[in-house]
């Protein structure tokens, strides 16, 4: 075993003194040590959970005959992190939790290990880790939240909260009806419902064959999660028996499929960062372009929050992430060879698999378009590429050309949009905001939910260099690359320049000719950085570009 180095034989007598004092016993010794990473915490609710998640994880591990060893990776609420300087320390949370569980897996030489990763920056930086470390894994996360009950009936979300919010300043809401949805849209532990970043990455954690199905769907509150639990630490010790790795199962056509299930569910931007960082770590570049390329021939079958009326539970009862590829197969667009965490091929845990509910994933025949839910938008505004999360773009914003309102941080933009200065046809650009420039690559929710409260999402386009959040909607155009503070053309952009975008033809252009283009380049100067000192001073000098997966170089 792995672990022999801490445990076998007389050099490694003081290293068993340790885990003596641990309260281990030679007998618990004896069995393969699993390492179970566990991002409990009593911040986020999606986490709030995960020590009853653990606890079933490790009795799966003792029931199949190994020794589980928890510890724990952070994560941050976006959602509380939300409008603030907090938001600058949420993206590079990912690299933190790759590189400390990295740390703690070698300096420990587990045989295995169970991920208990649930919200969104947590579940991309634990397959990053695992990936790295490369040891027999698998994800077991905390599951969604379940959607919230206003008084009228209607379900309701996060995103619906922040929308209110919007709504309150442009006087279509009033203080009691702010509150409503403050006492509703969050009634559960779990991640928020609707395909969000959070659920985006727990679904295609399943999709990419390293968790069992049920993962992404089985909402945080049901038993049936704690089953699931137990179920994926059992599987552990299987995977170790037959050294199943991670980079067994997370392979290029792995990483093509995880891409194809993204787009027929909708998923957030953010997986277009944190798919190709994944791959990264092992190896394989997962460019804007296949994406863009598989997004072609996938239709789009959910429309889940906050693209439609439906949330994580209805996914689960209708059948899951794997009623979805299932769909997917009909069409042959999955490589069905692949393997998984089941020990199986994808083609056999497909087996048997059935559509519960063709209201909720539509029939492979009948879908909401038939391209796929994220589209990858590149022109002169970005050389390297942008992208709009197509499926939650209303039908008169998929081709817009407007007058340009720029700001060089969300903060600016966001006080203009509450005092009522953005208007119809409106495009506004929100610069220094990327990797580098925020440096962090803030989520933009405060100013699309309040675009959308406003009732101006069908009017108005938003774009940035740094980033949207999942529970966004409208023509939401993030990640534009380069970004400003590389001396991208988004830097060069001003007041009312108009701004062409073309969403069906993936095409996004500033109307500027070369030549004024040129003169605003050669007086540019980049700004200075924000912040100076600290972990976000050395992210900024190692991330690299959005269009790439902001990993550090």
């Amino acid at each position: 075993m792995r672990s022999d180095v801490v445990k076998k034989g007389i050099p490694a007598a003081p290293n068993r003194s340790l885990l003596y004092a641990l309260g281990y016993t030679k007998e618990e010794l004896e069995r393969p040590l699993i390492g179970v990473v566990c991002s409990y915490n009593e911040i986020v609710p999606g986490h709030m959970n995960l020590d009853k998640i653990a606890e079933a994880v490790k009795a799966g591990i003792r029931a199949a005959g190994g020794t589980p060893v928890e510890f724990p990776a952070i994560a941050v609420c976006d959602g509380i992190a939300m409008g603030h300087v907090g938001m600058k320390y949420s993206l590079v949370t990912r690299d933190l939790i790759a590189d400390s569980t990295e740390a703690m897996a070698m300096a420990h030489q587990f045989d295995g290990l169970v991920m208990i990763p649930n919200c969104d920056k947590n579940v991309p930086g634990l397959l990053m880790a695992a990936a790295r470390v490369n040891i027999p894994t698998i994800f077991c996360s905390g599951g969604p939240m379940l959607a919230g009950v206003l008084n009228n009936g209607r379900r309701t979300c996060l995103s619906h909260m922040f929308e209110a919010v919007g709504a309150y300043y442009a006087g279509k809401l009033d203080e009691e009806g702010v509150e409503e949805y403050e006492n509703s849209a969050c009634p559960t532990c779990g991640s928020c419902s609707g395909m969000y970043t959070a659920n985006s990455m727990n679904c295609l954690t399943e999709a990419i064959g390293m968790a069992l199905s049920g993962n992404g769907t089985i909402p945080g509150v049901m038993s049936a999660r704690l089953r699931l639990a137990k179920h994926t630490g059992m599987k552990i010790m299987e995977l170790v028996e037959k050294n199943i790795r991670p980079r067994d199962i997370m392979t290029e056509a792995a990483f093509h499929n995880a891409d194809t299930v993204d787009m027929a569910l909708g998923c957030s931007t953010n997986t277009m960062l944190h798919l190709p960082a994944i791959a990264h770590e092992c190896g394989i570049d997962l460019s804007l372009e296949i994406s863009n390329e598989i997004s072609s021939r996938t239709p789009n079958l959910c429309h889940l929050a906050p693209a439609g009326e439906t949330y994580m539970e209805d996914l689960d009862r209708a059948g899951g992430v794997h009623a979805v590829m299932k769909e997917l197969t009909r069409k042959n667009l999955l490589d069905t060879s692949v393997m998984t965490v089941t020990g199986r091929t994808l083609g056999e845990n497909l087996e048997g698999i059935v559509n519960r509910n063709p209201e909720v994933i539509r029939p492979i025949e009948n879908p909401y378009s038939a391209d796929g839910g994220i589209a990858v938008l590149k022109g002169s505004l970005a050389p390297d590429g942008c992208v709009v999360k197509r499926s939650a773009v209303a039908a008169e914003m998929m081709t817009h050309t407007g007058p340009a309102r720029v700001f060089d941080s969300e903060d600016d933009a966001i006080a203009a949009i509450y005092a009522g200065k953005i208007v119809s046809g409106d495009v506004v650009v929100i610069r220094y905001e990327g990797p580098k420039g925020g440096p962090g690559m803030r989520e933009m929710l405060n100013p699309t939910s309040a675009i959308a409260g406003m009732g101006l999402d069908k009017e108005v386009a938003l774009i940035t260099d740094g980033r949207f959040s999942g529970a966004t909607r409208g023509a939401s155009i993030g990640h534009v690359s380069p970004e400003a503070a590389l001396g991208g053309p988004i830097a060069f952009i001003e007041e009312g320049d108009m701004v062409s975008i073309d969403i069906p033809n993936c095409k996004i252009e500033m109307l500027v000719d070369e030549e004024t283009l040129a003169k605003r380049k050669a007086a540019w100067v980049c700004p200075e950085p924000r912040i100076k000192t600290g972990y976000l001073a050395r992210y900024a000098k190692l991330v690299g570009s959005a269009a790439k997966g902001a990993v550090l170089d």
